[in-house]
């Protein structure tokens, strides 16, 4: 099924998705790589600069550029997600993410937190940045610029239409990946 998901969501969306559904997700999403975890893993929720729980979550270290004092995207791809394995559970769970978009699957303890907490997993095709940086309508903040650098910073992006992302492991403890292994 092809689902289009607004941003914030709720449970009962969620719980609807199933592995092999087509979404799309309209509203904020957030990028976050292996520092960008670690720094916010080590922060307190209500000191961080914006509500991770109210965005996807979007493994991605994006080339951005700045024209006239306003940053635009250049490339947007998806990068590899198992890397955050280490930290995706005790994510899920302290910031409340319920969407998460990445490429080439995640671990055992990701897909155990994805159905403790009724969150999904998502892959967008890599190699495809340009088409990502299209679905982008706004770049609307950036944090930890300075210390991260431009790929690790937390970029906080407006989407519409973004996709076609492919659930791949779903809230219901399922994963496009054991199934492609059976």
């Amino acid at each position: 099924m092809e689902y289009h998901l607004k941003l914030p969501t709720d449970a009962e969306n969620i719980k609807k998705l199933k592995i092999g559904d087509i979404l799309y997700v309209t509203g904020n999403i957030f990028t976050a790589r292996d520092e960008t975890h670690h720094m916010m893993l080590e922060k307190k929720v209500s000191t961080l600069p914006f509500d991770p729980s109210k965005m996807a979550l979007y493994h991605c270290g994006p080339l951005m550029k700045k024209t006239n004092g306003k940053w635009q995207v250049v490339s947007a791809g998806p990068t590899t997600s198992s890397r955050m394995e280490i930290f995706e559970d005790r994510f899920i769970e302290k910031f409340g993410i319920q969407v998460i978009i990445g490429k080439g699957g995640m671990g055992e303890k990701t897909e155990i937190a994805l159905k403790e907490h009724c969150a999904v997993y998502t892959a967008y095709t890599g190699g495809a940045g340009a088409l990502a940086a299209d679905k982008i309508e706004e770049v609307s903040a950036v944090f930890w610029l300075e210390e991260l650098g431009m790929p690790e910073a937390a970029w906080i992006f407006k989407v519409k239409d973004f996709g076609p992302l492919v659930v791949a492991m779903d809230s219901h403890g399922k994963s496009i990946y054991k199934e492609i292994k059976k």
